[in-house]
């Protein structure tokens, strides 16, 4: 298993991680991702431990904990050989001060996590989405003290906007406080927006990309062709998708290239979807989900080896699209806008 170094951290990890969300299977939403138990989840995290996976993400929101304690117990006597994300920020009660980034919400969710996972740290803790109403220093500096307090090794922020990534590195480095080292942010070759200001933030502040959904919601995953019945078999016809509307064709015409590209490399489509995203500027680690053991086999494979240079331009002639402004604007003139073209 590669390892790369995540942002500007000293921490090194797997270029591939094991997300848990389909552990517990706790509502409608969820029960669309999986619905993973204990004995199956130790399955599947010894088949990442023996392939050289040893970070595993998860949230307070997947299955409203469950998730997070299944992860737990599925880790027990394994703490000193792995890494842990979790998250917070999304609603997880009733009451007014049950969700968002104040420093009631953080210090209390941090703590649930840590009894959830049976752990005294958390490896890195992701502010989950923007909070646009709680000042943002009152959250960096929340954050810092659960570092200081080692509750907490690195931080990471997940779903934010250019402007809401700056801001928060700038007053981090205004008062001295952690800095967040990575961006949790959905990515791949049919949804590629994520180039257009945030990779470019990344690579010019050191901010690492930890990538979910990496194959849409699974429709980069090899079941989705022209011409065929749409699945039902999965978590966006189930409800368990994010985003809007695909483009069918646009799809289609990605899905193409991708089977082009597969029979060369002898790879399959989703496989060949993951290795894409691995030789992206700033990405770190990919976020693979499984619903069970062969799943979790075969996007294991994705690793150890590489698209050609030709196979990857096929890819991005075929996923590329027109940015919004101002980012075609800026396409004009590359003496103004020297960052390559990643997109």
């Amino acid at each position: 298993m590669e390892y790369k170094q995540l942002g500007g951290s000293g921490l090194h990890v797997p270029v591939l991680s094991f997300g848990t969300a389909t552990f517990g299977g706790k509502g409608d939403f969820f029960k669309a991702w999986g619905d993973t138990q204990l004995d199956d989840a130790k399955k599947l995290v010894r088949l990442c431990l023996d392939a050289g996976v040893n970070l595993f993400d998860t949230a307070n929101v997947y299955s409203r904990g469950v998730s997070e304690e299944i992860l737990g117990q599925a880790l027990e006597g394994l703490r000193s050989e792995v890494l842990i994300s979790t998250k917070t920020t999304f609603r997880m009660g009733d009451g007014p001060n049950d969700y968002g980034s104040s420093r009631f919400n953080i210090i209390r969710s941090a703590e649930d996590s840590l009894r959830r996972l049976n752990t005294d740290y958390i490896d890195i803790y992701h502010m989950h989405g923007f909070d646009g109403v709680t000042p943002v220093e009152e959250t960096l500096r929340a954050l810092d003290d659960l570092i200081t307090s080692g509750k907490v090794r690195y931080i990471a922020c997940s779903n934010f906007s250019g402007w809401h990534l700056m801001k928060s590195l700038s007053i981090s480095e205004r008062y001295g406080w952690a800095k967040y080292i990575a961006h949790q942010a959905y990515y791949s070759l049919l949804d590629r927006e994520f180039e257009w200001e945030l990779m470019p933030a990344g690579i010019d502040q050191n901010v690492g990309t930890i990538v979910w959904s990496p194959l849409a919601s699974g429709q980069l995953g090899g079941k989705y062709r022209r011409g065929q019945p749409i699945p039902q078999d999965n978590r966006r016809s189930q409800g368990g998708s994010h985003g809007p509307e695909t483009d069918m064709e646009r799809l289609y015409t990605i899905v193409d290239a991708l089977d082009e590209v597969a029979e060369e490399t002898g790879k399959s489509v989703a496989q060949v979807s993951i290795n894409w995203l691995l030789q992206r500027p700033t990405v770190a680690n990919i976020i693979i989900g499984a619903r069970n053991e062969e799943q979790l086999k075969q996007n294991l494979d994705a690793v150890g080896w590489n698209l050609t240079t030709e196979q990857v331009k096929k890819l991005d002639a075929a996923s590329d699209r027109d940015p919004i402004y101002p980012y075609w604007h800026q396409r004009q003139d590359t003496k103004l806008n020297p960052t390559p073209k990643f997109y």
